[in-house]
C-alpha cells in the first residue's frame, strides 16, 4: 500500500505546481503514523520481523523477552533458520496455518477451522487472482461471470479482465448505507442471461471503499442465494478488525455459513479472504495475504498448489501473518505497550473517520455516507454542469477531472470513484454525481490539512462555475 509522500517544491517532480507538498489520501498505511510524536506504531511485529531477518538481534536484551522468544519459534520453523528459505509446502509454513486456523477458530466463537485449508500467497489479489483464473473459461454466452459489487475494490475489474471474466454489476444502495439488496443481486443475474454463465459472486465485507458492515440476516441471505445459483461466494475480510463504534459487529461469512447447516454448510463454496492490509497492522508492502477455503473440491484444492503462477509463498509475510494472528497475550512482556498502541490506532481511526464525515457533509453539493469500518470514506460529488461539460470535452470523467484539478491545485491526491467500478451508464444514472475515495488512516494533523485544502479547492471550484 502506497504510503503519505511528501514533495518540497522545486524538488524536479512537480516542478510548476505552486503547493508546498504533496499528500497522497488515497492511501495511508499505520507506519505513516510518527513513532517520535504521540501516535503509535504497532511495533510488536516490527520487532519480530527485524529479530528474524538479523538473529543477532535474539541475544540483544533491549527487545521484550516475548519479542525474542517468538522470532526464536519462527526461525525454527523456517528452513535452515532464515528467511530467505523456500516454504515447506507450496500452501506455506504449516506452523503458520496452524497459528491462522487456531485465529479463526477464536474469531468466529470455536467455529473449528482446518490447518489444510488456510493456502498463503503473496498479498490478497494474488489468492483472487488463482481463484479467479480457475473460474475462467468460454467465450460469448458460455464466458464466466462473475456477480461483482459496484462500488468495489478499484483493482477488482482489472483483475476480472484480465482472467478474462465477464464483469456482471450489482449496486450496493448509497442511501441505506451502502447495503446489500437481495433483489439486486436477482435483478443483475437476470441481466446476464444470453451473456455469459455466472459462477461466483464478489463480497467485500467490511466493503471497500464503503465501509458498510453486513448483518447476518444479510449474510444468510446472500449464502442462500448462492446455493440456489451455484454461485462460489468469494469474501473479501480485510478489514475486519476495524469496525468502528458499538452499534456494530463484524460476523464472518464462514461462521455464518457452517452455522446454518446443511445443506448449506455442506454445500456452498467459499474463499475468504485476508491480508496484512488491515487498519491495525498496516504491513501493506510485506504483500502477505491467505485465502480459506469451504467445500472446493479435493481435486481443485490441489491443482491451485501445482499451478505454475502459484509458486511458493514468500516467508516474511507469512511470519507477520502468524503475528498478525497471534498477537501478545495477557501476561507477556509487550501486552501492554500493544494493547495501548491498538487502542490508540483505533480511537485515532474512530475520531479521523467521525471528523471527516461531517466536514464532508457540510460543504455544498457534496455529501458522505458514515463509514461503518475500514480506513476509507466515500463521499459523493454534485459537481456543477461546467465541469461535466469540460470533462466530457477532455474525454474524462467529472470525477478524474475532480481529482486532477484537486491534485494540480492543492497538492492533494485523492482517488476517483469511477476507479471502482461505476461504469458510464450507472453514471449517467446517479445525475453526473461522481465520487472520490479519501483514506483516514492518518495522522489527524496530516487529515486537517488535507480537509482544508479540500475546502478551498472545492469552494474555488464552484465558485468559478457560477
Amino acid at each position: 500500500m502506497m504510503s503519505a509522500q511528501v514533495i518540497p517544491t522545486g524538488s524536479g517532480c512537480l516542478p510548476s505546481l505552486s503547493f508546498a507538498r504533496l499528500v497522497n489520501v488515497t492511501r495511508f498505511c499505520i507506519s505513516d503514523i510518527d513513532p517520535n510524536t504521540s501516535e503509535c506504531h504497532l511495533w510488536f511485529v516490527s520487532q519480530v520481523l527485524a529479530a528474524c531477518l538479523y538473529p543477532d538481534l535474539l541475544k540483544d536484551d533491549s527487545l521484550p523477552v516475548d519479542v525474542r522468544q517468538r522470532a526464536r519459534t519462527l526461525l525454527d520453523v523456517c528452513e535452515g533458520g532464515s528467511v530467505g528459505s523456500y516454504s515447506l509446502t507450496y500452501s506455506g509454513i504449516p506452523l503458520i496455518q496452524k497459528t491462522i486456523a487456531e485465529f479463526i477458530t477464536r474469531r468466529d466463537g470455536g467455529v473449528e477451522s482446518k490447518p489444510e485449508n488456510i493456502i498463503f500467497s503473496s498479498g490478497l489479489e494474488r489468492a483472487l487472482s488463482l481463484v479467479l483464473h480457475l473460474l475462467s473459461g468460454g467465450e460469448g454466452q458460455t464466458r464466466t461471470g462473475v456477480l461483482t459489487p459496484v462500488p468495489c475494490p478499484h483493482t477488482l475489474p482489472m483483475q476480472l479482465d484480465e482472467a478474462h471474466l465477464e464483469q456482471v454489476s450489482y449496486q450496493l444502495l448509497e442511501e441505506q448505507g451502502w447495503a446489500l439488496d437481495l433483489a439486486e443481486l436477482h435483478r443483475a443475474l437476470r441481466t446476464t442471461r444470453g451473456r455469459c454463465e455466472t459462477r461466483a459472486i464478489y463480497i467485500s465485507n467490511p466493503g471497500n471503499p464503503t465501509g458498510h458492515v453486513q448483518d447476518r440476516k444479510t449474510i444468510e441471505e446472500v449464502i442462500r442465494f448462492a446455493a440456489s445459483e451455484s454461485l462460489v461466494l468469494l469474501v473479501e475480510e480485510v478489514f475486519q478488525d476495524s469496525v468502528l463504534g458499538q452499534e456494530k459487529r463484524f460476523v464472518s461469512y464462514r461462521k455464518v455459513l457452517l452455522e446454518m447447516g446443511e445443506p448449506y454448510s455442506k454445500r456452498v463454496e467459499l474463499v475468504s479472504l485476508h491480508s496484512l492490509c488491515t487498519a491495525g497492522m498496516g504491513e501493506c508492502g510485506l504483500r502477505g495475504g491467505y485465502m480459506e477455503v469451504i467445500n472446493m473440491d479435493p481435486a481443485v484444492r490441489e491443482f491451485i498448489n501445482i499451478l505454475p503462477c502459484s509458486g511458493s509463498p514468500p516467508i516474511l509475510p507469512q511470519l507477520a501473518l502468524g503475528v498478525m494472528a497471534s498477537p501478545p497475550s495477557p501476561g507477556d512482556s509487550s501486552y501492554e505497550t500493544f494493547m495501548q498502541e491498538v487502542l490508540h490506532v483505533e480511537r485515532t481511526l474512530s475520531h479521523n473517520a467521525r471528523r471527516a464525515c461531517e466536514f464532508l457533509n457540510g460543504l455544498p453539493r457534496m455529501s458522505c455516507v458514515p463509514a461503518e469500518a475500514g480506513i476509507f470514506l466515500y463521499p459523493r460529488l454534485d459537481l456543477p454542469l461546467g465541469i461535466t461539460e469540460q470533462a466530457q470535452m477532455l474525454g474524462v470523467e467529472p470525477d478524474v477531472l475532480f481529482c486532477q484539478r484537486f491534485l494540480e491545485e492543492e497538492g492533494v491526491c485523492v482517488g476517483p470513484g469511477c476507479e471502482n467500478g461505476q461504469d458510464d451508464d450507472n453514471f449517467h444514472i446517479r445525475s453526473a454525481k461522481p465520487t472520490a475515495l479519501i483514506c483516514v488512516l492518518a495522522p489527524p494533523a496530516a487529515l486537517e490539512e488535507v480537509l482544508t485544502r479540500l475546502r478551498s479547492f472545492h469552494l474555488r471550484l464552484l465558485s468559478s462555475c457560477c
